[in-house]
C-alpha cells in the first residue's frame, strides 16, 4: 500500500482524490489547505486527517510516502522542496513551477533525497493521442512537414475573479502556462525538442496580469514547422483544442472540443478501413482511463519496480521552457492596445 498526502484542496486535489479512491494499491491518509472552512469539509467527507501547515502535516504523518502538489503554481517549489526533504515522493500539478530556476531547486531537492517526481501531464493517455503516438513512432507520416496546436478556450472574467491569484504572473500565468501548457507538452513529446521560437501575445479581453491570447510558429531540432494558437478569449465556451500532423505519407488531426477526438487520419501505415477502425474505437471510448489516474498508478509502478515515471521532471521543464520562450519572444515585438491605437513595446 503507498500512502499519499494532498497539499492544496481546491478543484484540482478533486481528480487526485477520485483517482486515489480507484486504486486499489493506494491510500489517502492526510490533506493539507490554508482555507479550514474547505479542509473541514473534505476531512469529514474522507475521513483522513487535515493541516493547514504542510510542515506540521510531514512532520506528524511519518508514513506519507507520496505527495501531491495542487496549490497555486507559484507555490509549487516551497511545497515540492519541503516535501522532498522530507523523503517524499511527489506528484506535481503542471506546471511544475513557473521559473526554469524553481524546477531545478526541485529537482535538485528531489536528487538529494532520491525521491521520484512526476508532473501531471494526463493528456499523453487519452486513447487519440496514443493512437498518434504510435503512429509517429512507426513512422507512418514519412518525413514531417509542419504540425500545428490550436487552443481556443473560454475562460470568463469570473473564472479569473474566483481567487485572487489566478492570471498573476506571480501565482499562476496566463493561457499558455495554465492550459496551453498540456498542448505544448504534447508537441514536444510527438515531434521533439523546439529550436527556434518567433511570438507574439497579448492581453486582449481578461482583465489579468498575464496573456489571454497568443500566436507563435515553431522550428523544432528536427527542421520540422509548427504553429501555435491558444486563447482564453473564445465567446462563450470552449471552441477547440487540437494537434495536427502532416508529413509526406499522411496526416492526422486530433480535435473536438477538447482534444478527444480523431478528426481526419490518413497514411501510408493504414488501410482505408484500419483508419476508420481507429476512428471509430476512438469515438468509442474518447476519454478512457482518466489521466490522473494514469499519473497516479505510474508513481506507484516507478516506485515498486524502481524506476522513473513515464512524465518526468523534465518532461515538466520542457513544457515551461516554451511556454517562456513564447512569452519572453512575444513580448519583445510590437502589439497594439484597443484604446486610441496606443503602442507598446
Amino acid at each position: 500500500m503507498i500512502h499519499f498526502a494532498i497539499i492544496g484542496c481546491g478543484h484540482i486535489a478533486n481528480k487526485h482524490i477520485e483517482a486515489i479512491k480507484r486504486l486499489e494499491q493506494a491510500q489517502l491518509v492526510a490533506l493539507c489547505d490554508a482555507n479550514q472552512t474547505r479542509l473541514q469539509q473534505l476531512q469529514e467527507e474522507l475521513k483522513v486527517d487535515g493541516y493547514t501547515d504542510a510542515a506540521d502535516m510531514l512532520d506528524h504523518k511519518p508514513e506519507i510516502d507520496v505527495v501531491c502538489i495542487c496549490t497555486p503554481s507559484g507555490l509549487h517549489v516551497q511545497h515540492a522542496i519541503a516535501a522532498a526533504r522530507a523523503g517524499k515522493h511527489l506528484i506535481i500539478e503542471k506546471p511544475v513551477a513557473l521559473t526554469l530556476e524553481d524546477i531545478d531547486a526541485i529537482r535538485d531537492a528531489a536528487a538529494a533525497s532520491q525521491v521520484k517526481v512526476t508532473v501531471v501531464h494526463p493528456n499523453r493517455f487519452r486513447p487519440a493521442v496514443q493512437r498518434l503516438k504510435w503512429a509517429l513512432d512507426r513512422n507512418w507520416f514519412g518525413k514531417l512537414s509542419h504540425v500545428n496546436v490550436t487552443l481556443r478556450w473560454n475562460r470568463d472574467q469570473a473564472y479569473y475573479d474566483q481567487s485572487p491569484w489566478r492570471g498573476t504572473r506571480a501565482m499562476d500565468g496566463g493561457v499558455l502556462m495554465n492550459q496551453a501548457i498540456h498542448s505544448l507538452d504534447l508537441i514536444q513529446w510527438l515531434i521533439g525538442p523546439v529550436a527556434d521560437v518567433k511570438a507574439m501575445i497579448d492581453t486582449r479581453i481578461r482583465q489579468i496580469e498575464s496573456e489571454d491570447v497568443a500566436v507563435a510558429t515553431l522550428r523544432f531540432t528536427s527542421g520540422v514547422l509548427g504553429v501555435v494558437e491558444a486563447s482564453t478569449t473564445i465567446y462563450d465556451k470552449n471552441l477547440e483544442e487540437s494537434i495536427s500532423v502532416f508529413g509526406e505519407h499522411g496526416y492526422a488531426v486530433i480535435g473536438g472540443p477538447t482534444a478527444n477526438w480523431i478528426k481526419h487520419l490518413n497514411c501510408a501505415g493504414l488501410t482505408r478501413e484500419e483508419a476508420n477502425e481507429w476512428i471509430l474505437e476512438v469515438e468509442q471510448n474518447p476519454f478512457g482511463i482518466p489521466g490522473h489516474q494514469h499519473i497516479i498508478e505510474d508513481m506507484i509502478a516507478a516506485i515498486e519496480e524502481g524506476r522513473e515515471p513515464i512524465v518526468t521532471i523534465e518532461d515538466g521543464r520542457n513544457a515551461v521552457k516554451l511556454v517562456l520562450d513564447i512569452c519572453n519572444d512575444g513580448l519583445q515585438q510590437v502589439t497594439y492596445q484597443d484604446l486610441g491605437g496606443v503602442v507598446r513595446t
